[in-house]
């Protein structure tokens, strides 16, 4: 496949979570085929514990697809499985999240990646809330220790259930207790953000909402994003992604993030719930940005 030519506004890597059914090898050619200048992807199954290894020959196709198709590590964003929870309190279940997020990154390592996205885990009311961002903390550390390379990129939440990472004080709080801040970062969905309660739609609530990011966090470490529209209310802490400018969000929200050049250079990700729309969207996030 022929390595397309974006001349709209270079900076602005945004895509799609797209399918690797088949072999990764499969993701960065279905990326392409959406005109997307980034993706993201599962290396493995999302809701099995265990896979089998990369084969040799998936690793160097996934490799050679993305050095023709023009996707550097900065422009991709994988995701770990659903199931891994870095801040289960029952020491059995906890290393299993552990081991697994482990051979994740380890994943990561072998195709060339930089980053993993992963949701920071659930309490399950067995602790509280603190106890259990000391745990996430842990977790990372120790799989820190035991990789290369690979930055553990968390998400921020909706605040469903027992959910850990809703409030970007809670983010910060794991970042402040991983040895390693280099290899630390954030992923800010936006669907999350706004059901967390952060007023992403307003114009005075966006540039509130990010001028607090930037004093508890800082953007140095902010490493890829999700755009999603919601289907649900401000501060309803429930997680239902909808199309852009289908939802409560609305469109003006993601056209004044892709005219914000604090998002340049970092995976802006489409996970809107029909992959049909996603060119479109696409074309559209590309042709509002400045």
């Amino acid at each position: 496949m022929k390595k397309e030519s974006f001349s709209t506004n270079n900076r602005k890597y945004i895509g799609a979570h797209v399918s690797a059914s088949g072999g990764v090898e499969n993701a960065p050619v279905n990326a392409a085929a959406i005109g997307a200048n980034a993706f993201a992807l599962f290396t493995k199954n999302q809701r099995q514990w265990t896979a089998k290894p990369l084969e040799k020959e998936s690793i160097r196709k996934f490799r050679n697809s993305c050095e023709k198709l023009g996707f550097t590590p900065a422009q991709i964003l994988p995701h770990d499985s659903y199931l891994i929870n870095l801040g289960h309190q029952e020491k059995s279940a906890l290393e299993k999240s552990r081991t697994a997020f482990l051979e994740e990154m380890k994943r990561c390592e072998q195709l060339g990646l930089d980053r993993l996205n992963f949701h920071p885990g659930s309490h399950l009311n067995l602790a509280s809330a603190d106890s259990a961002l000391k745990t996430v903390a842990e977790s990372i550390n120790r799989v820190l220790d035991k990789t290369n390379g690979v930055t553990a990129v968390l998400e921020n939440t909706a605040g469903q259930g027992t959910n850990l990472g809703y409030t970007l004080e809670q983010l910060a709080a794991i970042i402040s207790l991983v040895e390693d801040k280099v290899r630390v970062g954030v992923c800010i969905d936006t669907c999350h953000a706004y059901s967390a309660g952060y007023d992403l739609k307003s114009v005075n609530g966006y540039q509130q909402t990010w001028k607090h990011f930037h004093s508890v966090i800082g953007f140095s470490y902010l490493k890829g994003m999700h755009l999603n529209d919601t289907k649900k209310e401000l501060g309803s802490r429930v997680d239902r992604h909808e199309l852009l400018g289908k939802g409560s969000l609305g469109a003006d929200v993601f056209e004044r993030i892709m005219k914000d050049h604090r998002f340049d250079g970092i995976p802006l990700i489409l996970e809107t719930p029909d992959e049909k729309a996603w060119a479109e969207e696409i074309r559209w996030l590309r042709s509002v940005a400045e």
